[in-house]
């Protein structure tokens, strides 16, 4: 499952981080970032793969839960 919008917002905010900071962290474009937190294009596989790989260090990304009625959620990893 690849992150909402939203999702990679938090990401970014948990970890206290750039669009140009994750842009250069998984070498897609800050533009393409912008795109992907606005929900604006769906993202090829390797723009997907990229931008997770980069905020996956440091979070995780939580699937929705209906029986809880929660929607999909970020949390930061124990370092």
């Amino acid at each position: 499952m690849f992150p909402t919008g939203p999702q990679i917002r938090a990401a970014r905010a948990l970890l206290n981080m750039s669009r140009d900071e994750l842009a250069a962290l998984s070498g897609v474009s800050a533009r393409t970032i912008d795109n992907l937190e606005s929900e604006a294009r769906t993202p090829i596989q390797a723009t997907q793969i990229a931008v997770m790989s980069a905020l996956m260090s440091g979070v995780e990304f939580l699937p929705p839960d209906p029986k809880l009625g929660r929607g999909p959620g970020v949390c930061l990893v124990a370092r």
